[in-house]
């Protein structure tokens, strides 16, 4: 899926950490590497408009609401178990209406 010449960084690397990358969610090495490649790969800079696009229009429609902190950091807690390898079944909070 690369553009004209190879790169360091591959493409699904570079496809797969895009909302990472997009949300500046990335330390900055990782970041300095995916923008040269963003840079180079017209196909990968493609996507990246088209995903940032996406993410601007969610912005501006639904980005009026306050999401509550104990909700965020669920899920925050959930991306670091799965991106560890520790994901398991969702199951619900004993706390919470099913």
């Amino acid at each position: 899926m690369s553009g004209d010449r190879p790169h360091p960084t591959d493409c699904s690397e570079v496809l797969g950490r895009l909302y990472e990358y997009l949300d500046r969610e990335m330390p900055d090495g990782d970041c300095a590497k995916f923008q040269e490649h963003i840079d180079e790969c017209s196909p990968c800079l493609e996507k990246y408009g088209l995903e940032q696009s996406v993410k601007k229009l969610v912005k501006r429609c639904c980005g009026h609401d306050d999401v509550p902190a104990d909700l965020r950091s669920k899920v925050l807690g959930r991306i670091d178990a799965i991106r560890a390898g520790e994901a398991g079944p969702v199951r619900p909070d004993p706390g919470e209406a099913a």
